[in-house]
């Protein structure tokens, strides 16, 4: 069936080429740090329930009674500016508003007064899943090219297509497609080696310089992120879009060719790798064809902007896949430190998304800025449960058919 869809996919790209242009969509958001599988060429986004929500009791979520829930409350009226104009929300975040004061305790009563507690299971009957963690990194850059300052970050190109099948197709909501025109053909935009070995086919879209290769590479996972520059000026600047290809996992190419242990393939040991082999690392940075673009931020946000449209906060964001947890949504999460057992249960915001997370249970921790975040980030890969928290009135959606 995927098969089938995608071939059909691209036989609408020619009747849509000229739609593309005139209907402006929402960037897709980056990747963060785990591959999926996925077709070449033009990406899409596939549309299906991967996960069931099991209502439940409040005793259910592991450290309920002890989380310091002041953090998490700021971040859920970040989201409210949104979810405000939805129905479901409507009331919950009037009421949200004009809660005063918000104390520990009122608001422990308030989600519990507002809100009932979903188990996510996933569609192969588990209750557990994968979580990951991605921060917003600093790197040195510049506004002009120099030799100390050779790689570009680039902002979205003109001349790259986003295709909104639904606009035409409903049954088609959410697929975008990414390309370019090549006379009267959409074709695949320039992949990240076609990129790299021909700069020149993106002069004039380069908004900054940087220093090292390794960190732009990661600037481009975690979505986005500050750049100091030679001035002294911090340059905060997030996502825009990408070129429409799959993410392919340099760390697990590094473990298939004997370069990196198991153990060692996270984000410090790839880093260590390139300074370490500088000589092979172009070509095995080219081994992922996704290019991620950006945009320059306001200098007085208080944290990245997610695909929710909000600032991040620090600890108590989280990207999940939205095909099993609703965007903006308060989820409890049970599960560990890096590299640790001891329990890291806090109630988060659902607030971003990311083109590598993908599952029914899944989700990607926001540790915040700088290189503690970095370093719990880059460890971070843990078994965690999942608990939505949704307005009274919500109707659990039923689980597709896979």
């Amino acid at each position: 069936m995927k098969n089938q869809s995608c071939f059909s996919i691209i036989l609408f790209l020619t009747l849509l080429a000229a739609c593309a242009s005139e209907t402006p969509v929402q960037p897709e958001p980056p990747e963060k740090i785990i591959e999926q599988p996925a077709e070449p060429g033009v990406s899409v986004q596939e549309e299906s329930r991967l996960s069931r929500h099991v209502p439940g009791q409040w005793s259910d979520l592991t450290g309920w009674q002890e989380d310091d829930l002041r953090s998490a409350w700021q971040a859920f009226l970040q989201s409210c500016h949104v979810l405000k104009n939805q129905p479901l929300w409507q009331q919950t975040c009037t009421a949200a508003g004009l809660l005063q004061p918000a104390d520990n305790g009122s608001l422990r009563n308030f989600f519990e007064n507002n809100f009932t507690p979903y188990q996510v299971i996933g569609s192969d009957g588990s209750d557990e899943g994968l979580i990951t963690g991605y921060y917003e990194p600093l790197l040195h850059g510049s506004r002009r090219p120099s030799e100390r300052y050779r790689f570009p970050l680039y902002a979205a190109p003109d001349e790259l297509l986003i295709i909104d099948l639904g606009a035409l197709y409903p049954e088609l909501k959410d697929l975008r497609l990414r390309g370019r025109l090549d006379g009267r053909k959409v074709v695949p935009y320039y992949s990240r080696a076609e990129i790299m070995n021909n700069p020149a086919m993106l002069d004039g879209h380069e908004l900054l310089w940087v220093d090292d290769e390794v960190e732009l590479f990661f600037l481009q996972i975690q979505g986005s992120g500050r750049i100091q520059l030679n001035t002294g000026e911090i340059v905060k600047i997030g996502f825009a879009d990408q070129n429409g290809y799959p993410y392919n996992s340099i760390g697990r190419i590094l473990v298939q060719q004997g370069e990196l242990s198991l153990d060692k393939a996270s984000m410090q040991g790839i880093k260590q790798w390139g300074q370490q082999n500088p000589d092979k690392l172009p070509a095995l940075l080219q081994q992922n064809a996704r290019y991620v673009f950006f945009r320059e931020l306001p200098g007085d946000l208080t944290g990245p902007i997610g695909a929710l449209g909000v600032p991040l906060t620090a600890g108590r964001s989280i990207a999940i896949d939205p095909r099993s947890i609703p965007q903006g949504a308060p989820v409890f999460l049970a599960t560990t430190w890096p590299n640790s057992s001891r329990p890291l249960n806090r109630l988060m915001v659902a607030q971003d998304t990311g083109g590598a997370i993908k599952g029914g249970i899944r989700a990607d921790f926001f540790w915040g800025y700088g290189p503690e975040a970095g370093n719990q980030a880059g460890k971070m890969k843990q078994q965690g449960k999942m608990w939505v928290l949704m307005p009274h009135g919500y109707t659990a959606p039923q689980l597709a058919q896979q």
